[in-house]
């Protein structure tokens, strides 16, 4: 029999990478009996870099090509930001464990070291997320922003070749990196709430697959999954996507949870918002009251304007 042997599917970007190795190590220290290796799959959301993700398919964009693999046993886990993944799995493929959340806020890298309430009026920050354009719109109308894509490198690049003032970036990949120097300000959730796993990696792996699944038992962060949970059912509820701004937050203190969620129109002007507070265990049933809530605050407005545009 060959001996077995573990491959992970991975974007090629350095904080893809550094989170695959990563995962990588943390497998052979609990495993040192079986080799790892990590296989680098190029994503559609990769190639094209200049065109926003939500007029392109969105975040799935991201996974497609390294799920695909995974169904055709070419690989055996995928390790992603659970930011970038969709809502809808192939039905042969689960997350089967969340590592420990890194810092979940928005972070910003400014010149000058100003802090968000230092920029001037009408300075160009860029973001490639409609979430933090929604909700720096209502915070600060006068602002310009610009489309940014690309990995973290290239964005952080931009802040100089395209003259923008500042940049917005999730502060865990920055931190991930050894980044985290640059950071001018880390941006408060009441500003910016999160997006949905931000922070967060999860493991991929094909349901059935029992013996793998074991073998990634003792990586899985309970709390980190449950917040991711009660996250996603907020987004399931909303029916949104990358197209939609939500933002989506859980934390947990002993056996409770407190979630919340936004929903905001693309202009910023209109924003809903709206909290709960439960028992960490009911994370789901959490995420999708709250996610009904935001719809009858007016949030089915806001997407029907928006998938009708």
């Amino acid at each position: 029999m060959e001996p077995r042997k573990i491959k992970i599917g991975s974007r090629g970007s350095p904080l893809a990478l550094w989170q695959a190795n990563w995962i990588k190590d943390q497998l052979e220290s609990l495993h040192p009996e079986i080799p790892v290796e990590i296989v680098v799959i190029k994503t559609s959301g990769d190639k094209i870099q200049n065109v926003p993700l939500a007029k392109i398919g969105g975040k799935g964009l991201f996974v497609k090509e390294i799920e695909e693999a995974m169904l055709r046993k070419e690989v055996d886990f995928a390790v992603h930001s659970m930011k970038d993944m969709p809502i809808k799995f192939p039905f042969a493929l689960c997350i089967a464990a969340v590592t420990k959340r890194e810092n979940p806020f928005d972070a910003l890298i400014a010149r000058g070291n100003k802090k968000l309430d230092e920029l001037p009026r009408g300075a160009k920050v860029g973001t490639g997320s409609l979430r933090r354009m929604s909700q720096l719109l209502h915070y600060r109308p006068d602002l310009s922003l610009v489309p940014l894509r690309g990995n973290l490198e290239t964005r952080i690049k931009k802040l100089e070749t395209e003259g923008l003032d500042a940049i917005i970036l999730a502060a865990a990949g920055l931190i991930r990196m050894g980044w985290d120097d640059k950071i001018t300000e880390m941006i408060s959730p009441e500003i910016l709430l999160p997006a949905m796993g931000q922070g967060a990696v999860g493991i991929e792996a094909r349901k059935h697959d029992v013996d793998n699944q074991i073998l990634l038992a003792d990586m899985d962060d309970e709390d980190t999954h449950l917040a991711l949970d009660a996250e996603r059912a907020v987004v399931t509820q909303l029916e949104g996507g990358c197209n939609v701004p939500i933002g989506a937050f859980a934390t947990i203190e002993k056996d409770q949870m407190t979630l919340k969620g936004l929903v905001a129109s693309l202009d910023g002007k209109t924003l809903y918002k709206t909290e709960l507070q439960g028992r960490k265990l009911d994370a789901k049933s959490m995420g999708k009251e709250l996610g009904s809530t935001l719809l009858d605050m007016g949030g089915d407005k806001i997407m029907q304007e928006i998938h009708s545009t």
